[in-house]
């Protein structure tokens, strides 16, 4: 169980001004939970994930994972970023193995498991190519081959999808869903789409503007159909999927207009 627990995040701005990023955000992420946090852009949606990346310090509150407070970045928490952050000069099989060095697992083994995952992502025969020879989506894929590489409790994403065209976004998260399904990884998601939440989280927290709080809480399963039917369009087209829809965008836009009015 990931547990965040009344987590709060103040720090001061270059011009000296306090902001005040978090405000006593609480949920639980349990075994195989896929939690998505929306909001629009300067939400702390990005802060909260640092935080439980352990990059961040909170201010108050608490993040518990497994019985263990967080107090600094851990394996036990693979993240993978907004842009693919490879090593330029690194083959994708090496990118991939990358964390496994620093934890001096052998080479012959890292490269056995940096196969294995390239595999599951649909990359093994790119092995031995350079980043710049990918496409944008196909690095992401290495991005996510390379947290998940040692074996992390939790996969934290960034908007990882967020510069993708819509094909290869929607395909991105149709491969992720598949990820999820075949090694029940909880992941902790942030994203700006309604969409893409209501698509991928079994529990989307919808998110005020700063600071952060949670302003409301669904719980789905429309990953769940996915992964059983593999069938998006009739999950998006149905008149639940798309009655959410309208109801998360009223509230976002009702959290909007109480920020403009204070």
């Amino acid at each position: 169980m990931l547990k965040v627990d009344h987590a709060s995040v103040f720090f001061a701005a270059r011009d000296g001004r306090p902001v005040h990023a978090l405000d006593r955000v609480s949920f639980e992420i349990p075994e195989s939970g896929f939690v998505v946090a929306l909001g629009a852009s300067g939400c702390g949606k990005s802060t909260l994930l640092n935080a439980i990346a352990g990059f961040l310090p909170l201010s108050d509150g608490a993040i518990i994972l497994d019985g263990r407070p967080v107090r600094g970045p851990g394996a036990d928490r693979g993240v993978v970023f907004q842009k693919d952050a490879l090593l330029p000069w690194e083959t994708v099989i090496d990118n991939v193995a990358l964390g496994l060095k620093f934890a001096g697992v052998s080479k012959s083994e890292r490269r056995a498991r940096a196969h294995e995952l390239l595999r599951l992502v649909g990359l093994g025969e790119f092995a031995k190519a350079l980043p710049y020879e990918l496409s944008g989506g196909m690095r992401q894929r290495v991005g996510i081959a390379r947290a998940l590489a040692t074996e992390p409790d939790i996969l934290l994403m960034d908007e990882p999808f967020g510069a993708l065209d819509s094909l290869t976004r929607e395909q991105m998260q149709e491969l992720l869903i598949s990820i999820w399904d075949r090694t029940a990884k909880r992941i902790f998601f942030i994203t700006h789409s309604i969409e893409e939440a209501l698509f991928l989280g079994t529990q989307v927290l919808v998110m005020s503007p700063r600071p952060g709080r949670v302003v409301a809480r669904f719980d789905l399963d429309f990953v769940r159909r996915f992964a059983a039917t593999g069938d998006a369009r009739s999950i998006k087209s149905s008149p639940e999927f798309a009655s959410l829809r309208e109801e998360i965008r009223a509230i976002l836009h009702s959290a909007e207009d109480l920020r403009s009015a204070a």
